[in-house]
């Protein structure tokens, strides 16, 4: 192959805009032109033609000019060209006799579509290293291939040479049966450069039909294989009558069926047949090489579950080792998605097993007991997997809070919705919100048992009083006790109790008494408006001495200076840790606590500490 400098555009020296192909072949005489006018030729089957490959040009290119000289009937030399474009198909056709030497075609390939051109390569090495790799399978077959060099101007590239570079050890032939049938591999060790991935290529009729990524489909296979001199990529080439037989014209495919089973071809191999007897050939033909990355995977598991995810250490048992052997450098983002559909296939089966074993008649024999046994084995240890992930995702919820109060590069805090949002998403009441959503736990387990909680709505939106304040409390919850009173028995009524939380922007140090800015002023004036319309539980019903109803308010405040000074005022006693005030205002008739952020996040890990050390997480 050579390139036409001629088809170069003038104005920009580094694209293509076709191809110039050439050979010394017998030319295109009438029977070879007959089979080019006719689709799906069967002329050269023998030799893997399909009679649909020119179609291909069409898609690259807008035109192609074809001159090829032959011999006639008569033994004259003849010369024939033509225009071949998909819109007239063969066109301007002209016989003539040849006054050049020899037998021979020239394929002109013009208009090179720019989306093509665009990703083609435009120097002569790199076309040459895309030729050899589309054409690998045929210098690795019997016969090999024939000499072939790439020239572009006074370079010339030959592809052996390139091709003795590129394997990396000599190949190794195997063979694999099938429901009876034969099927062969060719095993080939590559330089570690040479291709992106693992690979099987299926071939038939002397073509490469697809090629299968390999990557993840064999414990520890996922990319660059080592052994005793380095590091090596795999591919390999499947052959068989089989699928020379099923290739499909194009040879874009097979027509084989992914699976055979309760089929009227049952006993023939279908696709997951063969792909699995070549999964096994590979496995074991690389299985030495592949241990060092096996363990490593697994270590990656172990090491990811140790640290960030304890919910999977329950289920590892029931997760096979071939879906373990994760790649080592798996993300973290990719390895959580990995062990969450493990999880998710896992709870499938055991909901399978479940109505199996519901549905089979009770039995006292040794073999169902130990059947319900496994089964029970088995939901006990995801229960404990949804409880290491409520447990790690409190943890997550402290490392975010922990990072949101720390003042970035330019020594700036995070507003105070960046807080709010984690303890409680805004603008919504618990009746719109999952409970899984927000983080209540952060300020008041007990928060969790609420009647209503709104979050940052006006207190005239919520049913929960009848006062037209348009005020916004960041959280405001109503809270029924729980004791043993029917809500129907008369007018006995549970015992409530209004919970306020005020969240305020870290290290924010401008808090004055009778300004928008104050959270104590802030929140009791709320719980006052709650009080004067008559608070009730969210159904409607009326709560006795409503005007009186116990409140806590909790401020979640950094104490600078002007915090402090505002605690001192209101009475509030200093905490035992110097990290927050608290204490009970009588007019008010509520009990009052300010915790600094250091002092919300330091509570809540305490309260949960016994939890992350029982799952082995660490806490900062």
């Amino acid at each position: 192959m050579q390139f036409d400098e001629s088809l170069r555009r003038p104005a920009d020296k580094g694209h293509i805009t076709g191809f110039v192909i050439t050979d010394n072949g017998e030319g295109f005489h009438d029977e070879n032109m007959e089979s080019f006018e006719t689709l799906d030729s069967e002329y050269k089957a023998k030799q893997g033609c399909r009679g649909v490959g020119r179609l291909l040009w069409l898609k690259a290119f807008d035109k192609v000019e074809v001159m090829s000289r032959y011999v006639g009937d008569g033994g004259a030399l003849l010369r024939r060209e033509f225009t071949f474009t998909s819109q007239k198909g063969v066109s301007d056709q002209t016989i003539q006799d040849s006054s050049g030497l020899g037998t021979g075609t020239e394929v002109r390939l013009r208009s090179f579509a720019d989306g093509y051109r665009e990703e083609a390569p435009k120097s002569a090495f790199p076309i040459a290293k895309d030729i050899l790799e589309h054409c690998l399978w045929y210098f690795v077959r019997q016969g090999g291939a024939p000499h072939i060099t790439v020239v572009d101007s006074d370079e010339r590239i030959d592809l052996q040479t390139i091709f003795d570079d590129y394997l990396l050890d000599s190949s190794n032939m195997a063979d694999v049966i099938v429901k009876q049938k034969r099927f062969s591999l060719i095993h080939l060790r590559l330089t570690a450069t040479s291709r992106p991935a693992p690979q099987v290529n299926w071939c038939a009729a002397t073509r490469v039909v697809t090629v299968e990524n390999l990557s993840g489909k064999i414990p520890g296979l996922h990319g660059r294989v080592k052994d005793g001199s380095g590091e090596f990529m795999y591919a390999c080439y499947l052959t068989g009558d089989y699928l020379d037989e099923s290739v499909r014209s194009e040879r874009t495919g097979f027509d084989i069926p992914e699976v055979t089973a309760g089929t009227l071809h049952e006993g023939e191999p279908s696709l997951s047949d063969i792909r699995a007897a070549v999964l096994k050939a590979v496995e074991e033909h690389l299985h030495e090489n592949l241990a060092e990355s096996r363990e490593a995977g697994r270590e990656r598991v172990r090491n990811y579950i140790d640290h960030k995810a304890p919910r999977y250490r329950s289920i590892l048992p029931h997760i096979s080792e071939e879906k373990l052997g994760v790649d080592p450098g798996i993300s973290d983002r990719e390895l959580e998605l990995h062990l969450y559909r493990q999880l998710a296939d896992i709870e499938a089966e055991v909901l399978a097993e479940g109505q199996q074993v519901l549905n089979e008649e009770i039995s006292e024999d040794t073999e169902y007991s130990e059947r319900v046994q496994k089964y029970l084995a088995k939901v006990s240890d995801i229960k404990k997997s949804d409880l290491a992930a409520y447990v790690s995702h409190r943890r997550v919820i402290l490392e975010l809070l922990d990072k949101a109060i720390q003042a970035d590069e330019q020594g700036k805090y995070v507003k105070e919705e960046v807080v709010h949002r984690l303890i409680m998403p805004m603008h919504a009441t618990s009746d719109e919100t999952p409970p899984d959503a927000s983080n209540l736990w952060l300020v008041d387990e007990s928060l969790a048992f609420h009647n209503f909680l709104a979050s940052d709505k006006p207190i005239k939106s919520m049913p929960i009083t009848d006062s037209d304040s348009t005020l916004k409390p960041d959280l405001l919850a109503l809270q029924l006790a729980n004791v043993p009173i029917l809500v129907a028995e008369g007018d006995r009524m549970p015992l409530a109790a209004i919970t306020v939380v005020e969240i305020k922007r870290p290290m924010r140090d401008d808090v004055g008494t009778g300004t928008d800015k104050d959270p104590i002023d802030q929140a009791l004036n709320y719980l006052e408006k709650i009080r004067e319309g008559k608070a009730k539980t969210a159904s409607g019903r009326a709560i006795p001495q409503s005007d009186r109803v116990p409140a806590f308010c909790y401020i979640i405040a950094d104490l600078t200076p002007t915090m402090r000074r505002r605690c001192k005022q209101t009475g509030l006693r200093i905490t035992h840790d110097g990290l927050g005030y608290f204490g009970y205002n009588a007019n008010y008739e509520t009990y009052i606590e300010v915790f600094s952020f250091e002092r919300l996040l330091n509570l809540a890990t305490q309260r949960n500490r016994a939890f992350f050390d029982r799952l082995g997480l660490p806490v900062n």
